[in-house]
């Protein structure tokens, strides 16, 4: 019987930062987040996706959830292919389902999700004890 090992190696790198609860934060942590990856040599492939994933997902818990909100990136590599991991975790709903928030234009929010749906290879959400957990994953190829 042969036995066959397993060479590939794979290498995980995590960040995790807490947002601030203000609209204006996101450019500053898309700003930080574009900093990291370039530090983890995250495929060129997939790092604008990767910085709009983060910034719907954000903006998501800004506006409709409460504080406070933290993002978590995980970039996997794997004998030069990869997978970005970009978590963002609230307190929960601020409003009940269904509910817009105050001054807000239906016609100018809500792709958000599409938007995360479209680009991601795999997405979701956790709802915890702790909060929600919004997710995707960005695969380069």
């Amino acid at each position: 019987m042969a036995v066959q090992l397993n060479t590939r190696q794979r290498d995980t790198v995590e960040h995790v930062c807490t947002m601030p609860p203000a609209p204006g934060a996101v450019s500053g942590v898309r700003r930080r987040v574009r900093a990291i990856l370039d530090l983890w040599n995250v495929s060129p492939q997939i790092v604008e996706d990767s910085l709009l994933v983060v910034s719907e997902l954000l903006t998501n818990a800004i506006v409709h959830a409460l504080p406070p909100a933290v993002l978590r990136l995980a970039w996997v590599s794997d004998d030069g292919l990869g997978t970005l991991r970009v978590e963002v975790t609230d307190a929960g709903p601020v409003r009940p389902r269904g509910q817009s928030p105050e001054g807000i234009d239906p016609d100018e929010h809500g792709r958000g999700e599409q938007i995360v749906h479209a680009l991601a290879t795999r997405h979701g959400i956790h709802v915890h004890s702790g909060g929600v957990t919004r997710w995707a994953d960005l695969v380069a190829a």
